[in-house]
């Protein structure tokens, strides 16, 4: 098959307490881990790192808003915003009054970008 294509509620979509969604699995894809986050107001994620896994991590805010504390430092996001963390820093979200909905993308660094450098 040359796609796959999924819903916002597609059952394919693993969840976890319908905030952890493992959009990487119902995809199919296996080139990087891919799982949307859904926190209600003031909802704490755990802190963590990726140092077992190495994963290098993009999150991508789709709405609301709030704060990632990353090594001690707070950073503040909202709709819109991009954040790489390396995967020896210690992370942990926070949802602001809205809420806050992001993707995370998680893989291991490589030497060198393989992508084209043009559009």
């Amino acid at each position: 098959m040359s796609h796959t294509f999924l819903r916002k509620d597609d059952p394919a979509i693993e969840s976890f307490q319908g905030m952890f969604l493992k959009v990487r699995r119902a995809l199919g894809t296996n080139a990087f881990g891919l799982n949307e986050i859904r926190l209600p107001p003031g909802q704490e994620g755990r802190e963590h790192d990726e140092r077992e896994t190495g994963h290098e991590e993009v999150y991508v805010v789709l709405g609301g808003g709030g704060a990632f504390t990353i090594a001690g430092e707070v950073v503040e996001v909202g709709e819109g915003d991009y954040l790489r963390v390396a995967p020896d820093a210690t992370r942990q979200v926070k949802a602001g009054e809205e809420g806050l909905r992001f993707i995370a993308i998680g893989a291991q660094p490589k030497a060198s970008f393989d992508g084209r450098e043009t559009l």
